[in-house]
């Protein structure tokens, strides 16, 4: 596919995949705020065999090139499990997606749009919703406010000029999808110590932290509380075994176990709440490569991690108690305990919760009672095709 001098073509060589992957590192070498990911983890993620996402999803991946500069880069997949949910929660039958976008002017990210799109369309596809990079659960939409300072861990970031290409190529906004930050060095508010204290003095209440020596099992009722919290929620697609697996073999070196909580009601696990200290502090000087001393740095900083953030990436409470005042009450319960935790083990001065939903009114009330401010806004786009 030609565009001017521009041609666009899908990855096929292990030059192509090194040259996909390679490509931030020049389009981000101005941009403070961009945190250079472990190369070794972008390579596994868009590695089939690799990535439990392609047990149940298919990808194709492009670059952009003027002459013999790579001037960017997409990815176009199917997540099959995807196609099976209720169209009504944002997925559904003949809906595909794109991601991992990068382009260096608007003619290469229109270019690399279209050939994604020409690849979801010959593979049946009727519905466009991106940018997504790979999976849901993974980096869903594109930043469009809060560029002026870095993600945290396991957060997007891009250039701005991208919503303006997102938008050109006939595109419209279905979902933002929210971050908040607080000081959380500061007490809450008089109103939240109350609950907090009620809580406390609530006999079928038990609020504890995870057990990492029963790291199978703990993972087994968080797993659960997922599924059944976030079931209807916009987007959602089910976790497989292999990915909670995957993603617990990944995450355990930065699981802490007084920064996530379960609540017990009446015995029974009803609620928990997940808390990482900001990777991307000790990984943003290392430039992508634990070679060739990067790596014992890391191994060091995750012994006791000291870090400024702390950012909450998923929290949930069972169907049933939802809208309640009991879930408020287990959810601020389990904030006022990780915060307690998060300044005087880590020295962590500030917290991130999100991605929020914008129509989560329990979780945005929530963010709103803890003086907390929003501080990035991701947007999920969609085109019929």
């Amino acid at each position: 596919m030609a565009h001017s001098d521009l041609v666009i073509t899908p990855v096929t060589s292990k030059a192509d995949r090194k040259a996909f992957v390679d490509l931030p590192w020049r389009l981000y070498a101005n941009d403070p705020n961009w945190v250079p990911p472990l190369k070794s983890e972008v390579y596994e993620i868009i590695t089939p065999g690799k990535n439990p996402f392609f047990g149940h999803a298919e990808a194709q991946y492009f670059l952009a090139r003027r002459g013999k500069q790579v001037v960017g880069r997409v990815s176009a997949h199917i997540d099959h499990l995807a196609l099976s949910q209720p169209a009504e929660q944002g997925m559904g039958p003949g809906t595909g997606n794109f991601g991992l976008f990068e382009a260096e002017d608007a003619e290469v990210g229109a270019a690399l749009i279209a050939a994604a799109e020409g690849w979801l369309r010959a593979k049946g596809m009727t519905r466009v919703l991106g940018p997504i990079s790979l999976s849901i659960w993974e980096e869903p939409g594109l930043l469009i406010e809060g560029h002026d300072h870095p993600p945290t861990v396991m957060m997007g970031h891009n250039s701005p000029a991208y919503q303006s290409v997102i938008e050109g190529a006939g595109y419209r906004p279905v979902k933002q999808l929210k971050t908040y930050e607080l000081d959380i060095t500061q007490q809450f508010p008089p109103l939240i110590q109350r609950i907090v204290a009620s809580g406390e003095k609530n006999a079928r209440i038990r609020i504890r932290k995870v057990d990492k020596s029963k790291f199978e099992a703990e993972a087994a009722i968080i797993l659960g509380i997922l599924n059944d919290a976030w079931g209807k929620n916009w987007g959602f697609v089910p976790i497989t075994d292999a990915e909670v697996a995957h993603t617990g073999k990944k995450l355990k070196p930065i699981v802490f176990e007084d920064l996530i909580m379960i609540a017990e009601l009446d015995g029974e696990p009803v609620a928990f709440m997940m808390t990482l200290p900001d990777l991307n502090e000790a990984i943003k000087p290392l430039n992508g490569s634990l070679l060739p001393f990067g790596w014992v740095k890391l191994l060091r900083w995750l012994r006791k991690p000291q870090c400024r953030t702390m950012r909450v990436p998923l929290m949930g409470v069972v169907q049933r108690l939802q809208s309640s005042r009991m879930a408020s009450q287990l959810a601020f319960m389990m904030i006022e305990y990780i915060r307690r935790n998060a300044t005087a083990h880590y020295g962590a001065t500030r917290g991130e919760i999100g991605w929020v939903l914008d129509d989560n009114q329990g979780m945005n009330a929530i963010a709103d009672a803890l003086q907390s401010q929003m501080n990035k806004v991701y947007q999920i786009y969609e085109k019929d095709l």
